[in-house]
């Protein structure tokens, strides 16, 4: 049930980054991809600041953040790569 909740919460963790940040979502498989590897990075990234976030919304909260900085990175390498 653990690996339900981790994929539910990385595609709607995604589609929220991708919202906020774009102003659409991805599609299912990519938002799923952001979300996940935005859990991990906003996971270390709270860790680094001492902050801990626990249950579902503290796992969504982290996840988005972590997706928000994943796509702003992307974008930043995206945009550098272009000029």
């Amino acid at each position: 049930m653990n690996f339900l909740w981790f994929i539910l919460i990385g595609i709607v963790s995604g589609f929220v980054a991708g919202k906020l940040m774009r102003g659409g979502g991805f599609g299912m498989i990519v938002n799923l991809i952001v979300g996940v590897i935005g859990g991990v990075l906003g996971g270390w990234l709270f860790g680094l600041l001492g902050i801990t976030a626990g249950g579902i919304i503290g796992s969504l909260i982290t996840s988005v953040v972590g997706a928000i900085v994943l796509l702003w990175i992307v974008g930043l390498l995206s945009r550098s790569g272009k000029s």
